[in-house]
């Protein structure tokens, strides 16, 4: 479950990374409020997982779930450029990912 809960705290960390754009620096009620909540559950889920993940696997992985999606995400939504510069930058941090994933091992935690 702990991958799990690490995988879904990323999710929500892009949510709220791309809330952050239409929040007009918390001006506006709904988009602040998504934000708000996506990154209170995405920080208690992020805690759930270090209940048996390392905290420097857990963290990196938890990071680059959010950067790698908040960058598709500003690519598809947002119109910012997709270079072959800037995709094969993306790439090394899902090589980084996966990479953490396999040396720690397993599907449960600990």
């Amino acid at each position: 479950m702990a991958w799990l809960y690490l995988f879904l705290a990323g999710l929500l960390e892009i949510v709220w990374a791309l809330g952050l754009k239409y929040t007009e620096g918390f001006t506006r009620p709904l988009p602040t409020a998504i934000t708000v909540v996506a990154m209170l559950g995405s920080i208690g889920l992020l805690g759930m997982a270090l209940k048996s993940l390392p905290l420097g696997t857990a963290y990196a992985i938890w990071t680059g779930i959010g950067t790698v999606g908040t960058v598709i995400a500003g690519i598809l939504f947002l119109g910012e450029t997709a270079s072959a510069l800037r995709l094969a930058c993306v790439a090394l941090i899902v090589a980084g990912i996966v990479g953490l994933k396999l040396l720690h091992g397993g599907a449960g935690g600990g």
